[in-house]
C-alpha cells in the first residue's frame, strides 16, 4: 500500500513539561485509539499537534519535533497558545462543536475565532507540504480541520485526500446557521473522499450541498464544479481483540472481583462519559432517580457507577455543567442512600485502559445515553468485553452507534420516563437473553473492527481516484473531438440521434423556457442542411410542442420518449395502438402526490403520464419520487406499464415505448458510417445500448453510463456540433 498521511488535530503522542523535563506519553481519544492498530502495521506518518503549547517548548522545539519523528513517525504542527484558544477552544469547540450537537443555544460566531481557524488549517497544510511526497495519501480528521483538504487539493491536485468527520453532521437547517458555512462546504469538498459514521449524516451533509451550493449527487457521487468525489458512510469500529481478550487479563479480573466484592450482592450499572452537555449525564441521573422512585423495591438493590472524565474545565458552560451534575448526584444519594448503601458511586477523573476495562467486566448494564453522538465507542467496547456473562447495553438511539446495535435496549435520551423503564427491563432480562442479544452486537463489531474500518476508508479512496481517472478518460478529449470531426467530414451516410431537454438545451423549472433560440435553431439546420445526414430529435415532449417548435425544421422528430414518431415532411405515426384507459386508475395517485408535494404538476400526454418536481424543495422532491415510485411498480406491473425515473421527474408509459425502439427505425434503414447519440438521463441508456460499436455516444452530465464519452453541459454539446457542422467540405459558409 502507499504511504499514508494521517492528519489530525492531536496527534497519537501527547508531549507533557513537568519539571523542566519532557514526557511523551500516549494521547487519550477515540481516534488515537482507533487507528493505533492500523497506524503501527502500515507505511503510515501521522501530522498533529503534540498536545502542548510552543511558549513552553520554546527552547527544546527541535528536540520535541526530532524525538516525534525518530521515535513515533509522527510530525509535529506547533501551535502557539493563541492559535489554541482561537482555533481549537474558539471556533472548533464553541462554534461547530455545540452547533454540530444541535445546542444552538451554546454555539458562538466570532470572527476573530474564524480567521484563527483558517490560519490554523493554513499551518497544517504547511506542515503537510514539509511531509508530503510523489503518491501519497492524505486522510485528514475531524471538525478541526475542514478546511484543509480543499488547500491539499490546491496544492497537490494529482493527491488522493480522504476526510472524516467523527462528530454528527447536522441537518441543513441546522448547519445553515454557521456563518462560514459556504467555506466549510467548500473545504470539504476538496476531498476526493468524505466519510461519515452513518447514513443519516451522509444524507444531512448532502442536503446541505445541494441546498447552499446547488451540486446534485447520484449514487454517493457528488459532481462539485470540475471535480467528482464519493460521500460514504464508514462507522468506526474498535480494537475488538483487545477488549474482548480484557476479560481473560488476571490483573483485569482481580480488579473487576474487587469491584464486584465492594458492590456484594447489588446490580452496577455503568455509565462512564467524558463531562460534556452532549452526554445527556443529567436526563441520565433524573432517570435513575424516576427508576427508584416508581421501583421502591430496587432501593439497596442497584448502585449507578457514575464515571465523568474532566473536560474543558475552564469553559463557564462546562463549570456550570459539572456543578449541576455535583449537586444531583448529592441530592439523589441523601434522597434515596441509607446508612449501608450509596445510590450512585461518583468518580470524576480520567481511567486508563485496566480500570475501564475491569468496570466493563463487572457492570451488569452500561448506560449510554448522550444526546447526540457521532458514534459512541464505549458502548462498543462494553458489548466487546462481555465474553461469557450476559450483560445489558441501554443505548441512545441518537448516537451513531445505534445503527449497529440493533439488539441494545434503545433509548429516547430526551424521554427520562423512557430510560426508567428501559432500566427496569434491563434488570429483569433472563440471562439467557442478555447472551443471545450480546453474541449477536459481538459477531458484527468482530467483523467490522478498528483494522477493518480504517482499510475499508482506505481501499475506497483508492476506488475513488480510480473512478476519477475513468470518468477523466472519458470525457471526450481533444485528440477524440478531432477525430469525430474528421469521421464526420468523410462520412457518406451520418445519422444524428439527439435528446432535447438536458442535452441541447438546460433543465429548466418553467417548461416554456425550453424553447430553442435563433442560435440552437440555425444550429440544427445547418446540421439538417447536409443531405447526407439525417438528423433525429428524440424528446419526452408532446408532439404538439415539438411541432411548435422544431417543425419548421428538415429533421425527424420523436416525441413522448419514442411514443409518436415523425419522419421528415410526414405526418406524426404512433408506435403503439392508442390506449389510455390506464390513466383513471392512475391519474388518482399523481394528483395526490400534487397535493403533498407543493410545487409539483402533472403532464398528460397520449401515451403517458409524468410528474414532475423540478419546481419543489429538492430533498422533498427526491423523498416523495421515491415514494411514488415504490407505490407505482405494485400497480402498474399488470397493466403493462413501465415507471421510469428521469431528471426531476417520474414517468409512467406503456411498456415497448422507448428511444431505443424509436431510434432502431433509423438505424435498421441501411448503413451509416457515422453516427453520434447524445442524451443525458437515464431515458438514453436503452438508445446508447440500441447502438452499433463503431457508433459515438455521449452522455451530458456526471454518472455511470453506457456512452463511450462525457461532456459536461449543453453548452457543450453545441459547441461540439457546432465543430462538426464546420468540418465538412460541403458546409455552407455563415
Amino acid at each position: 500500500m502507499r504511504r499514508l498521511l494521517i492528519v489530525s488535530n492531536r496527534l497519537p503522542v501527547s508531549v507533557e513539561k513537568r519539571k523542566g523535563d519532557l514526557y511523551y506519553k500516549p494521547s487519550v481519544g477515540g481516534l488515537a485509539t482507533g487507528l493505533s492498530s492500523f497506524y503501527k502495521s502500515h507505511d503510515c506518518v501521522w501530522v498533529g499537534w503534540p498536545g502542548i503549547a510552543t511558549e513552553r517548548i520554546l527552547d527544546t522545539q527541535n528536540e520535541v519535533r526530532d524525538k516525534l519523528i525518530s521515535d513515533f513517525s509522527c510530525y509535529p504542527v506547533l501551535l502557539s497558545q493563541g492559535n489554541i484558544e482561537k482555533y481549537y477552544r474558539g471556533y472548533s469547540n464553541r462554534t461547530i462543536w455545540p452547533l454540530f450537537h444541535y445546542f444552538t443555544q451554546h454555539a458562538v460566531y466570532r470572527e476573530t475565532s474564524w480567521k484563527e481557524y483558517v490560519k490554523t488549517n493554513e499551518l497544517f497544510c504547511g506542515e503537510v507540504e514539509l511531509v508530503i511526497k510523489p503518491g501519497d495519501m492524505v486522510w485528514v480528521h475531524d471538525y478541526h480541520l475542514m478546511l484543509l483538504p480543499r488547500m491539499l487539493m490546491d496544492r497537490f491536485p494529482d493527491t488522493a485526500i480522504g476526510f472524516f468527520l467523527h462528530i454528527p453532521f447536522p441537518s441543513s437547517e441546522i448547519f445553515r446557521l454557521l456563518p462560514q458555512r459556504e467555506e466549510i462546504l467548500k473545504g470539504l469538498l476538496g476531498a476526493d473522499l468524505v466519510g461519515f459514521h452513518t447514513h443519516d449524516y451522509v444524507n444531512h451533509f448532502l442536503s446541505s450541498i445541494r441546498r447552499l451550493l446547488g451540486y446534485e449527487h447520484s449514487c454517493g457521487l457528488l459532481m462539485a464544479g470540475e471535480k467528482v468525489l464519493r460521500v460514504d458512510s464508514f462507522p468506526m469500529g474498535i480494537d475488538y481483540e483487545k477488549y474482548r481478550n480484557a476479560g481473560g487479563n488476571a490483573e483485569i479480573q482481580n480488579k473487576s472481583s474487587t469491584y464486584r466484592h465492594e458492590l456484594g450482592e447489588k446490580t452496577m450499572i455503568l455509565s462512564v462519559d467524558r463531562l460534556d452537555y452532549t452526554k445527556g449525564i443529567i436526563q441520565r441521573l433524573e432517570a435513575f432517580s424516576t427508576f427508584l422512585t416508581v421501583n421502591p423495591e430496587y432501593t439497596g438493590r442497584v448502585t449507578l457507577m457514575l464515571v465523568a472524565v474532566p473536560s474543558r474545565t475552564q469553559v463557564v458552560t462546562y463549570k456550570a455543567l459539572k456543578k449541576h451534575i455535583d449537586e444531583l448526584v448529592g441530592r439523589i444519594n441523601g434522597e434515596f442512600g441509607t446508612m449501608d448503601w450509596t445510590p450512585i458511586r461518583y468518580i470524576y477523573r480520567s481511567l486508563g485502559f485496566t480500570d475501564l476495562a475491569s468496570l466493563y467486566c463487572a457492570a451488569d448494564v452500561c448506560l449510554v445515553t448522550p444526546l447526540r453522538d457521532g458514534m459512541n465507542l464505549i458502548a462498543k467496547e462494553y458489548v466487546a468485553c462481555r465474553r461469557d456473562t450476559g450483560g445489558v447495553l441501554i443505548l441512545s438511539e441518537l448516537a451513531g452507534a445505534a445503527k449497529e446495535l440493533g439488539e441494545a435496549i434503545t433509548v429516547n435520551p430526551n424521554n427520562v420516563g423512557e430510560m426508567a423503564d428501559a432500566l427496569k427491563v434491563a434488570l429483569t432480562m433472563p440471562e439467557t437473553e442478555q447472551k443471545d442479544r450480546m453474541k449477536v452486537m459481538q459477531e458484527r463489531l468482530k467483523r467490522y473492527d478498528a483494522r477493518r474500518w480504517a482499510q475499508d476508508f482506505v481501499d475506497r479512496l483508492i476506488d475513488t481516484r480510480k473512478l476519477q481517472e475513468d470518468m477523466h478518460a472519458k470525457k471526450l478529449s481533444e485528440v477524440m473531438r478531432k477525430k469525430m470531426a474528421s469521421d464526420y467530414g468523410q462520412s457518406k451516410r451520418s445519422l444524428f440521434l439527439l435528446d432535447y431537454d438536458g442535452t441541447l438545451m438546460p433543465i429548466v423549472d418553467r417548461p416554456q423556457d425550453a424553447r430553442p433560440d435563433c442560435g440552437l435553431l440555425a444550429l440544427i439546420e445547418r446540421l439538417a442542411q447536409n443531405e447526407k445526414s439525417e438528423v433525429v430529435i428524440i424528446s419526452g415532449r408532446d408532439r404538439t410542442t415539438l411541432d411548435s417548435w422544431l417543425g419548421g425544421l428538415d429533421v425527424a422528430l420523436v416525441s413522448e420518449h419514442g411514443a409518436w414518431i415523425k419522419n421528415r415532411g410526414g405526418d406524426w405515426v404512433a408506435i403503439e395502438p392508442l390506449t389510455g384507459d390506464w390513466k383513471k386508475s392512475i391519474r388518482p395517485i399523481l394528483d395526490l402526490y400534487v397535493v403533498r408535494t407543493p410545487g409539483s404538476f402533472i403532464e398528460e400526454k397520449d401515451l403517458s403520464l409524468t410528474w414532475h418536481y423540478r419546481r419543489t424543495d429538492s430533498s422533498t422532491g427526491l423523498f416523495r419520487a421515491g415514494e411514488l415510485i415504490d407505490n407505482l411498480l405494485g400497480l402498474t406491473s399488470n397493466l403493462g406499464l413501465q415507471v421510469m425515473s428521469g431528471s426531476k421527474v417520474v414517468e409512467i408509459k406503456v411498456s415497448g415505448v422507448s428511444k431505443e425502439r424509436a431510434a432502431l427505425q433509423w438505424i435498421s434503414r441501411g448503413s451509416w458510417d457515422f453516427i453520434l447519440a447524445v442524451g443525458d438521463d437515464r431515458t438514453d441508456e436503452d438508445l446508447f445500448a440500441a447502438l452499433p460499436p463503431e457508433a459515438y455516444s455521449i452522455k451530458v452530465g456526471l454518472g455511470a453510463s453506457r456512452a463511450k464519452y462525457n461532456l459536461d453541459s449543453p453548452g457543450d454539446v453545441l459547441l461540439l456540433l457546432g465543430e462538426l457542422v464546420l468540418s465538412r467540405k460541403d458546409a455552407r459558409p455563415d
